[in-house]
């Protein structure tokens, strides 16, 4: 099964992918290098552009804008909570490492990293179109794509703490992570979902999301990979290993679907 997912995957994405991950050793080992801020920035567009891309031809421009421009205010306020109350993370700060600050407390950068990362898994937990209709197909779709964050963030939250993009002070049992990070995830995922699927509703249930919009978590999940590698966190790299996987085998399956409805691919 692995072999077939990985033959059907267009060799662009195999080949992106290998290079983020390769750049991984890059800024593990050579954090402080002249330069690491501005390749940060274009590493993270170039990371988002396969999501983004896919939602505007998906959505068309207005619709697709309002809901990028809807995660991102949601991203900024949901984060901006966290560090200023401890909700619904637990305590926790951003370091210095991303860049300037909303207010000093949220990264501008974090929509443009963020947001493809629920685009990925709203579209990767897509049910079939042909699947039903009503609440239970939505809250059933709500629920995998918060699940599927989840499990993203178990592999890049340790990774980006021992860089020290963001800080727990007060520690945690996973890699010095605290378990209600994962509860807020839960949380933010399934109201980032949420929102994702209000924009375009119809078009949702209809047709099926195009491939090309798990690309940029599939990329982002091969980066995140090399950095628990090349920081000696085994658990977050064989996990990340196993959702690269899957990811591309959601992928294959969004692609099958699109060609059998002759919807967007």
């Amino acid at each position: 099964m692995i072999r077939r997912v990985f033959a059907a995957a267009p060799r662009l994405l195999i080949l992106v992918s290998a290079l983020f991950l390769g750049a991984s050793y890059f800024t593990v080992r050579f954090p402080d290098v002249p330069g690491a801020g501005i390749g940060s920035f274009v590493s993270t567009f170039l990371i988002a552009l396969p999501a983004l891309a896919a939602l505007l031809a998906y959505l068309g421009p207005a619709k697709a804008a309002l809901a990028f421009l809807a995660l991102a205010a949601f991203g900024y306020a949901i984060e901006t909570t966290g560090v200023v109350t401890g909700l619904p993370y637990g305590t926790f700060f951003y370091g210095d490492a991303l860049g300037p600050k909303l207010f000093g407390l949220v990264p501008f950068l974090l929509p443009i990293s963020w947001a493809p990362l629920v685009l990925g898994a709203v579209a990767a937990a897509a049910p079939r179109p042909s699947y039903g209709r009503g609440a239970a197909r939505t809250i059933g779709w709500i629920f995998r794509s918060a699940v599927l964050l989840t499990l993203i963030d178990g592999v890049l939250d340790p990774g980006a703490a021992s860089l020290g993009f963001w800080t727990w002070p007060e520690g945690g049992p996973y890699y010095g992570i605290p378990l209600s990070n994962y509860a807020g995830w839960l949380l933010s995922g399934a109201l980032a979902t949420a929102l994702v699927l209000a924009f375009g509703r119809r078009r949702w249930g209809r047709v099926a999301p195009p491939p090309g919009m798990v690309d940029s978590a599939v990329i982002a999940v091969a980066f995140w990979v090399g950095v628990a590698v090349f920081s000696g966190l085994l658990f977050p790299a064989v996990l990340g290993a196993a959702l690269f996987v899957y990811l591309l085998h959601r992928r294959l399956r969004l692609r099958n679907s699109g060609k059998r409805r002759g919807g967007a691919v």
